[in-house]
Parts: structure tokens; sequence; C-alpha cells
């Protein structure tokens, strides 16, 4: 191969780039406006459920004790009291309201003479997720108001309880459970993915679509040097789209780097090769730029999505699903990013990892390479 044909290439590419300011502005823009749309907008964290009560033993101070362990707690916010059903099921309807509890008369009756008082919670389940959350945040709130209800009982008899066993989590990596630090690094490799595949996807249908491919391939230019021409400019993007994107992280949202930057360098080299070569690849398969922006956004944006375990996790995704997501390069990544961030890891946590980024990387860039002929057709 001819070093000065590469460069050629890649400068030729470098200009056709600056005469289309609107590709590089999408090429530059969309992962900050993806990374603020997903850091931003997409939580996992549930917090200030709605909630409405009707509670028909308003009188009793054990009733309003109770009350006030989800009036203070920050995943419930009670937005109104009612005193009938109908009330509830127009909240609920209409999206005002998630929760609903039902307290009712004999309620502190029942829990003063030891016998277990009723409570019901309706529940809006149209979003099973978050109705399985909140069942859960409304279980613990109860669970502590009983174990405080047991423990009075006992010291007003005497006993001492001793023989109890007491939780005392201890979160690694991520002390405050924020759910922007598991998303963002996953919105990284997403980005990464999307936007090299996508518009790499373009270089070379471009020329065939404009008539100059021609005029290349009666070049000396050979198959390998013109992919490689093709593929530098395209790395420089994205690796000042991987720039942009860890500074957003840090300064933006408050997400911690505790790995070492030179893995990430070296690792985002492998990824962002396999990515840009399956672009290029897609290009030179699809030769219209119209069915390789197609195919790009059909092999990239849904796998990436929804198979990466960016959102979903893996695990519970059936077994024959779990197995096509190692087909996923954007798993690998994710998982390395997030082991980066939050972890500290090192290669050799990573090396599996590793290992399929670097498989992939050559597989693409072979196949980019073996798919062009230099040829009219």
């Amino acid at each position: 191969m001819n070093v000065k044909r590469i460069l050629a290439i890649a400068w030729k590419e470098f200009i056709q780039i600056k005469r289309d300011p609107r590709s590089l502005a999408l090429s530059l823009g969309i992962p900050v406006l993806l990374l603020l749309i997903f850091g931003f907008g997409l939580s996992l964290d549930i917090d200030h459920v709605r909630t409405i009560v009707w509670n028909q033993d308003p009188s009793s101070k054990v009733t309003r004790d109770f009350l006030l362990n989800f009036k203070y707690s920050k995943y419930f916010h009670i937005i109104a009291y009612t005193d009938n059903y109908r009330d509830i099921q127009d909240k609920i309807d209409s999206g005002e309201a998630m929760l609903a509890f039902v307290i009712p008369k004999d309620f502190s009756r029942l829990l003063e003479s030891g016998k277990a008082a009723p409570l019901q919670l309706i529940v809006d389940g149209s979003d099973a997720n978050t109705a399985t959350i909140a069942m859960n945040y409304v279980n613990s709130v109860i669970h502590a108001y009983n174990t405080q209800l047991l423990t009075d009982v006992l010291y007003s008899r005497g006993i001492t309880p001793r023989a109890r066993v007491e939780a005392r989590p201890r979160v690694w990596y991520n002390m405050g459970l924020v759910s922007t630090w598991f998303i963002v690094p996953g919105v990284l490799a997403m980005i990464i993915m999307i936007v090299s595949a996508l518009v790499t996807s373009l270089c070379v249908a471009r020329e065939w679509e404009r008539g100059t491919m021609e005029q290349l391939i009666s070049t000396p230019v050979k198959a390998p040097e013109l992919i490689i021409g093709k593929f530098l400019p395209y790395f420089c993007i994205g690796f000042l789209d991987l720039t942009v994107g860890v500074l957003m992280a840090q300064l933006l949202f408050g997400v911690p780097f505790r790995g070492n930057y030179i893995t990430l360098i070296f690792m985002s080299w492998l990824f962002l090769t396999g990515a840009l070569s399956q672009g290029i690849y897609i290009s030179v398969v699809a030769r219209s730029q119209l069915m390789a922006s197609q195919l790009a956004s059909l092999t990239t944006l849904i796998p990436t999505l929804l198979l990466s375990g960016f959102i979903y996790p893996i695990f519970n995704m059936p077994k024959a699903i779990q197995a096509i997501t190692y087909l996923v390069p954007a798993r690998y990544y994710i998982i390395i990013l997030r082991e980066l961030f939050l972890k500290a890891g090192g290669l050799a946590v990573m090396w599996d990892e590793m290992l399929f980024l670097l498989l992939f990387a050559v597989f693409m860039f072979t196949c980019s390479i073996k798919r062009f002929q230099k040829k009219v057709v």
C-alpha cells in the first residue's frame, strides 16, 4: 500500500466533508443532542408518585401517624384527599394520580386491638414496570411501620427485642443509585455506534451516485488504500464525538470517570474501527445513499437500543434473545464504558470484551476491503 495515495484519498474526503457543512453539523450535533435528551429525559428513578387518599378513619391519631410515613417520604406525593371512589377513578383515569389509599373505618381499632388492619391500595397498572416499583415502595414503608409497631409493643411490655436480622446495605460504585450514571455511558456507546456507521455508510455510495467513483477506479489507487483513505477522516470525527461525550458526561451530568484514559482510547479505537468499517461495508454493498442510510439505521439503531443492555437488562431477556445479543458489538463497549466510568476496571476484567471488539473490527474491515471491487458493475 502507498501511504501517499491513502493520505490523498483522506484529504479528498476531508474536503468533501468541509463542502457539506450540514453533514458535518449532524455528525457533531447529533451526539450532543442525544446526550442531552437521554441524559435529562430518560431516568429510571421513580420519585414523588402521585397519590390520592380516602381516609375513612380521619379522627384517629394512629391513622394520621400512619399517613405521615407516606407524606414525608420522597417516593410519594399526596396530591388530594377524597371521600368517594368516583374521585379516585377520575384522577387515575386522567393520569393525575397513580396510587390511591383507601383506609377503612376500623383501621385504628384493629391496630390497637392487635389484629391485622386491611389497607386497600389501588394502582394504575397501565405502566406495569412503574406500578410494580411503586407497590414495592408502599410495601417497604408498610414493613418499616409494622416493624416499629412491633418494637413499641415489646418495649411497652418490658421486652427488649434482641434476636433480629438487620440489613445494612453498602452500595458500591454508585452510592446514590443515580440512574444517570448508568444511562450516560450507554448513551455514549449508542452515539458512537449509530453516528459512525450512519455517516460512513454514505461515503462510497455518494461516489457512485455522483459518478466520481469511475474516476477513482481509473486511478492507480488500490481498494485497501481507498477504503483506508475514506476511513481516516470519519475516524477523527468519531474520536471528536467521543471526546465531547466524555466531557459532557463528567462536567454536565456529573458522572465520575474512575478508569484509565489510555484504556478508554484503546478500547474506543477498536470499537470505532469496527463501527466505521461496518458503515463502509454497508456503503459498498448498497451503492445508494438512501438504501445505505436505511441499512445503517436498521443494523445499528435497533440492536444497540434494544439488545445491548443499554436500558433493558440482558439477563431478563428470553434465552434465544440473549444468544443474539452476543453478536451486538455495542453490548461489549457499554460494559467497557461502565467499567471505566464507575468501577475503575482494567484490562484484566475486560479482556473478553476487548477480544470481541478486536475480532469485530478485523472482520468488518476485512469484509469492507474484500467487498469493494475496482470495476464498474
